[in-house]
């Protein structure tokens, strides 16, 4: 009998659900989405909640046996409280999300009860790129996003790396110089560096396109946020004796060279060799990863 989880990533612009099964296949129809956005709020989130878990649990299939819920969150969270607080959306600290998601089943199903599994959204990314994507022989992985935040996740030996609260791989959130990756690195902050340095545009969309056109100062801000990211990434793979890291995320696409970029910072910036044999490369599992790390959760 195939077995299914009820997946939900949230993140810094939307909430996402959809099912999964244990094949790592997302349920298509079942797939849906709301926006959350650095103002929501917690009435705003728990209305969120309820209607992406009601359209997905809509699709579940008859003859599924159903495995229970899991969720990656923008962190830091608290797996002990089932709670979360994004840095990106200050209006939610504190926020339930386990018991949200629990309640939205059972209100679905009309079950007594449903198993709930949370991680960081980063956790939840590597989880599904050692499961299935291209972490799945790496002895020691690392999978991150480079978006409007940055966020990363632990797989050592095939289990996930979770710390002492859960939220081991905050990267974003480690400082570079003064600044925090994140500050330094993530898509915003590398327009608002653009357009300190003169470029006229607003969106990283345009940057990119701008890049590619062989505008300098956009250039230079692709250049700026690979390079932040592969000397983050040197300094972890030091620590943590990494095989591989993926790469995924919006920002990541801002150049078809981002990647190379960022594994070519990391060797020039690692001291020593085993950190600079570590390969960096995009993610295997696209933008299906971050549900599929969150079922992987709850299937166990």
């Amino acid at each position: 009998m195939t077995h299914t989880a009820l997946a939900i990533d949230l993140g810094g612009t939307k909430i996402e659900a959809g099912l999964v099964d244990d094949r790592g296949e997302v349920v298509a129809a079942s797939r849906n989405r709301r926006p959350t956005g650095p103002d929501v709020t917690p009435d705003g989130l728990s209305a969120a909640v309820s209607a992406v878990v009601a359209h997905a649990l809509d699709h579940l299939p008859a003859s599924a046996e159903f495995a229970g819920a899991g969720i990656g969150s923008a962190g830091p969270i608290d797996l002990v409280a089932g709670t979360i607080a994004p840095v990106n959306m200050p209006g939610v600290h504190g926020f339930g999300l386990v018991e949200a998601v629990r309640d939205a089943v059972i209100a679905g199903t009309g079950w007594a009860e449903v198993d709930v599994s949370m991680r960081h959204d980063g956790g939840a990314l590597a989880l599904a790129e050692a499961w299935l994507g291209v972490a799945a022989d790496a002895r020691a992985s690392l999978s991150m996003v480079v978006s409007t935040g940055i966020g990363a996740g632990i797989v050592v030996a095939g289990r996930p790396i979770g710390g002492a609260t859960g939220n081991a791989g905050h990267l974003g959130q480690t400082h570079a110089d003064e600044l925090t990756l994140e500050e330094i690195a993530s898509g915003p902050s590398s327009v608002r560096w653009a357009q300190l340095a003169g470029w006229r545009g607003t969106t990283g969309e345009q940057l990119s396109e701008d890049a590619r056109r062989g505008d300098r100062i956009a250039r230079d801000a692709v250049v700026r946020s690979a390079t932040a990211v592969g000397r983050a990434l040197a300094d972890a793979s030091t620590l943590l004796d990494l095989e591989v890291v993926a790469i995924s995320g919006g920002f990541s696409f801002v150049s078809d060279d981002y990647v190379d970029l960022v594994g070519r910072a990391l060797a020039d910036w690692a001291v020593l060799p085993y950190a600079r044999r570590t390969r960096v490369v995009r993610s295997g599992l696209g933008p299906d990863g971050p549900l599929v790390g969150a079922a992987k959760l709850a299937l166990g």
